[in-house]
């Protein structure tokens, strides 16, 4: 006797033939009890602009049941897509992945815990079509205990301080970006903090957006004050990778000058002063500090030099990105 086959009683959305104009990626980590809701919003948001989409959910090593959520969404709509790492392998790795996987002429991204608003999809997609290639979320109002809240800003300020980009929210995990930005930037490390200013100095133009911050409704917080720690050492890879990777010396060189100039200035006062006898050397710890000076600004001079040295073996390496050509 044939086996029977009972069919599904969900109805499954099946997905679009054609590539999606809009990829929305969510990274998240123990996020089950806000998956579903967000996914609706998202969906809400999204089919408003009566353009194809997908929803592309990086799940983070989650040890709940995040995945399990997942696996219904995708089964009930062909337009979610999941990926799923093996551990915990951090933020800009998820986005990364994403940015990889977007198929999207346009691609948001947003956190999976439901402070960022799903409604501000079509607002972000209209600023961004004003001529940008990137537009940041800015939460000027936030829903954060102070603990987060001060901590962020101070960070905001010196980021943009050191950067000279005005942006007020560098680290708003709501943005919407071009296909082109997000298959241009390398993100690693906890780098997705500055995809603003990755952006900047590959030569897109950057936007911000005011957008809205909801208290959060599920789980907690995953901010540890360790983050701001590796926060600032990435501002300074991301300074150095970007701005002085092909010009090393115009980075230790003029460290290297200031401390020389220094020492020289010093040591050069003392000598006056013991050639016209009125001091003596060597009860002159000062001179001592001098010379150190002096050393210091030959060392550093000497490692953007190296640093140069070594550049210029590598030359052949695509250091640009082309917007288009014509033949």
């Amino acid at each position: 006797m044939p086996k029977r086959t009972t069919p599904r009683s969900n109805t499954k959305t099946t997905a679009k033939s054609t590539t999606p104009y809009l990829s929305v990626v969510i990274p998240l980590l123990d996020e089950e009890d806000s998956l579903k809701e967000l996914y609706q919003q998202i969906v809400d948001a999204a089919g408003s602009l009566g353009k194809p989409f997908e929803i592309i959910f990086i799940d983070d090593g989650s040890t709940d049941n995040s995945f399990g959520v997942l696996q219904e969404l995708h089964a009930s709509d062909a337009r979610v897509r999941v990926v799923r790492f093996r551990r915990n392998f951090g933020k800009s790795a998820a986005l990364s992945v994403g940015f990889h996987e977007a198929r999207g002429d346009v691609v948001i991204t947003m956190d999976a815990d439901l402070q960022d608003d799903p409604a501000e999809i079509p607002s972000l997609i209209e600023t961004l079509e004003q001529g940008f290639d990137l537009v940041s979320g800015w939460k000027q109002r936030r829903h954060d205990p102070l603990s987060k809240t001060i901590p962020s800003r101070l960070a905001n300020s010196v980021t943009a301080m050191m950067t000279g980009i005005p942006i007020h929210d560098m680290n708003c995990g709501l943005k919407a970006y071009r296909n082109d930005v997000v298959k241009n930037i390398n993100v690693y490390g906890e780098l997705h903090r500055y995809i603003p200013a990755l952006a900047h100095w590959a030569g897109f133009r950057v936007g911000e957006k005011v957008v809205q911050h909801h208290p959060r409704k599920y789980g907690h917080t995953k901010f540890g004050i360790s983050r701001l720690s590796r926060g600032f050492l990435d501002l300074l890879t991301v300074l150095f990778t970007t701005r002085y990777i092909r010009r090393p010396l115009h980075l230790f060189g003029v460290w290297g000058l200031i401390s020389f100039m220094i020492g020289v200035f010093i040591d050069g006062y003392l000598s006056v002063e013991w050639l016209l006898g009125r001091t003596s050397l060597s009860n002159r710890p000062l001179f001592l500090v001098g010379i150190l000076f002096i050393i210091i600004g030959a060392q550093f001079v000497s490692f953007g030099l190296l640093g140069e040295m070594i550049n210029r073996q590598q030359r052949d390496e695509t250091t640009y990105s082309i917007k288009e050509t014509l033949k």
